[in-house]
């Protein structure tokens, strides 16, 4: 009834308006609530006639875009501590980096502002693919069974692998320092730098060679890689498009027993 009432009386009162033009200003009391309608129907250049909603908090609250959340496609070379790939008697350390990708599925980004949209830290959650292939036919096994153990490359004179890879994958969150040049993240460049960490998930390694019939051989295991990484990025674009390059600060596999090997990382990234 209240409801019918309030909308009988708003009929009424648009009918009223209506018959009592001459009057600029028409006042309606409803409890509580004062309409007040203006006519400028008698003005030249006659305004549109409105109603203004009691002042309140228009602010919506902004979400401060990072570049983090996407799709990355790299290429891995292994390192030594001399920045060369020049691993002594473990040669089957140099890999092969042209089949040794990287893929980064990062799900999850927040952004911490610090000066609007223009700077701020960027965190989030991602999943790294990581596969080092292996070059010359090189087996790689275990010396011992812990994951700490020693790992030896052994070359195989019988056998041409077309796969030859050690996969690891990765759950990462990234810490970053990152800047754009303009609020809105379509039309801005950006830069980020700060570190990466993770923690391996899982590994195998995966061979595979034909010899008149595809053959494939594929273990489960730790192979020597350490369980944590570290990594520092940069990651630069416009848009939605970039590049992004990244470095261990941890070497790949344990190292008291095997050559330090540190994984350098480059490509290309589509931010979501």
């Amino acid at each position: 009834m209240k409801k019918t009432a309030i909308v009988l009386c708003m009929v009424s009162l648009h009918a009223f308006a209506q018959k009592e033009v001459k009057r600029d200003t028409t006042r309606m009391n409803m409890g509580q609530v004062e309409i007040i309608l203006i006519d400028h129907s008698g003005e030249v250049g006659g305004k549109l006639d409105t109603i203004d909603a009691a002042p309140g908090d228009s602010k919506e609250d902004k979400d401060f875009e990072a570049h983090w959340a996407g799709l990355d496609m790299g290429f891995l070379m292994l390192m030594n501590n001399q920045f060369n790939q020049d691993f002594g008697i473990a040669d089957y350390l140099k890999n092969d980096i042209g089949r040794s990708m990287v893929w980064n599925l990062n799900v999850f980004e927040h952004k911490f502002p610090i000066a609007k949209e223009y700077l701020g830290i960027t965190t989030g959650l991602g999943l790294s693919f990581t596969q080092v292939a292996f070059r010359d036919n090189y087996v790689i096994q275990v010396a011992q069974g812990d994951e700490g153990s020693e790992l030896v490359g052994i070359q195989d004179t019988l056998i041409n692998y077309t796969k030859n890879k050690l996969k690891a994958t990765y759950l990462t969150v990234p810490l970053l320092l990152e800047f754009n040049s303009n609020a809105d993240s379509d039309k801005s460049f950006y830069v980020a730098a700060g570190v990466v960490g993770g923690v391996k998930i899982a590994s195998r390694y995966k061979r595979a060679y034909d010899d008149g019939k595809s053959m494939v051989s594929v273990q489960k295991g730790q192979f020597g890689l350490q369980t944590f990484r570290l990594d520092g990025t940069v990651r630069l674009g416009y848009g939605n498009w970039g590049a992004f390059a990244s470095y261990g600060l941890l070497p790949l596999f344990y190292t008291n027993v095997n050559p330090e090997a540190n994984p350098l990382i480059f490509g290309l990234t589509l931010n979501f």
